[in-house]
């Protein structure tokens, strides 16, 4: 049986995520386990996930996927490097997965490949540096370098997922992964698109939901089943905007050092921050005072979710445990296989992680303390129960 996996976050999942699995099964066989990589409950665009991660687990679940394991915060909302580093981590560290499947919207495998190899290389690395020391911002400069080295196919680099895509073919090679890449074109929508014969971006699918609108058909029948239930129980739709003064409180009682941990760029971007911070009386205002043509408003989000969450810029050097968020029948085999193969402990129960080593209890704190706060931003404040993160147990199929 081969077993692929996908670094995703299905925020919500849908049905392009389900023809996409669909596909893969076509491509690969019918009875290919499909094991995902799931964003936790903040997602890579520097925001809050519309649903609790449970929840958008088990819909993958039921939407055909085998097995959710959880890709840890500080990958998720890394850089599209890290979120790509991250991802493949822990896809590697089941011992299992042996393709890795994703989305592109040029749909072809070699190409993703030869850019990627080209962005590996020293001279790429002096033409970056070269087009940054002009003031150009790093998305920008990284496409004009590679479009003198690779011409008209570093056109990728425009592109959302096919940037993901060379960032995943990149981590597969650093980290010497037995994967084998597999690029598969989108189906119709791009990935800030808006709907097109009954499929839609999550984005516009979000845009929906938090406006109050009606999306079912652009979900599976179960995905909208369990965002209605969790409507319903007042855990959704989840927003930024939900825990804006709570975001605001934290922001505002950290010092100018405390916002330099949170910044990866090495370029002084936490200055601008923090002054923003001080003058500001909202979270829009704040990036939009933090702006300039340099920085990409993702980059500015992922900044104040870090801050609020408590994270450094520096990521962990390992994938310390994977945890389970869902599985069926067939994701039970792979954990099965797992137990001989993986190189990192497995958790099904979060009580399990104070039998691991610090480095373990310290990503799971941190996680179980991001869940405080991410469940702040519920509709209604009366389910937020303390310690979901503790009680919380796998959506078992």
């Amino acid at each position: 049986m081969r077993t692929a996996g996908i670094i995703c976050e299905y925020n919500p999942f849908h049905r392009g995520h389900a023809w996409q699995i669909d596909a893969l099964r076509a491509q690969l066989g019918a009875d290919t386990a499909v094991v995902c990589a799931m964003s936790g409950n903040f997602v890579q665009r520097g925001d809050f996930a519309i649903l609790r991660a449970h929840a958008r687990a088990e819909a993958a679940v039921r939407g055909g996927a085998d097995l959710v394991l959880e890709l840890p915060l500080p990958w998720a909302i890394s850089s599209a490097e890290g979120f790509a580093a991250g991802g493949v981590g822990v896809l590697t560290a089941t011992g299992a997965v042996d393709t890795l499947v994703f989305g592109s919207e040029c749909g072809d495998t070699e190409t993703l490949r030869a850019v990627a190899a080209v962005l590996e290389s020293d001279a790429f690395a002096a033409l970056l540096r070269q087009r940054l020391a002009e003031g150009t911002s790093f998305a920008a400069a990284r496409e004009a370098a590679a479009r003198e080295l690779l011409g008209d196919r570093a056109a990728v680099l425009a592109q959302p997922n096919d940037i993901l895509g060379v960032e995943y073919c990149k981590a597969i090679a650093r980290q010497n992964a037995v994967m084998e890449p597999l690029a598969l074109a989108r189906k119709s929508v791009g990935h800030d698109g808006g709907a097109v014969e009954g499929f839609a971006s999550a984005s516009h699918i979000r845009r929906l939901l938090i406006s109050g609108g009606n999306a079912a058909e652009f979900l599976t029948p179960e995905s909208a089943d369990i965002y209605a239930r969790e409507c319903a129980a007042g855990r959704a739709p989840v927003t930024m905007a939900n825990a804006e003064r709570a975001i605001l409180a934290r922001l505002r009682a950290l010092t100018e050092a405390d916002f330099a941990a949170c910044d990866s760029g090495g370029e002084g971007l936490y200055h601008r921050f923090y002054d923003a911070v001080q003058h500001e009386t909202s979270i829009e205002d704040i990036l939009a005072a933090a702006k300039s043509k340099r920085y990409a408003h993702a980059r500015l989000r992922r900044l104040l979710l870090s801050a609020f969450l408590g994270l450094t810029a520096e990521l962990p050097a390992r994938i310390p445990y994977l945890r389970v968020l869902a599985c069926n029948e067939r994701g039970r085999e792979v954990l099965k296989t797992m137990k001989t193969t993986a190189a990192a402990p497995i958790l099904t129960k979060s009580a399990q992680v104070r039998r691991l080593d610090a480095d373990a209890q310290r990503l799971f704190a941190l996680t179980a303390r991001a869940e405080e706060q991410y469940t702040l931003a519920y509709p209604s404040l009366a389910a937020a129960k303390p310690g979901s993160a503790w009680t919380t147990t796998p959506v078992i199929l």
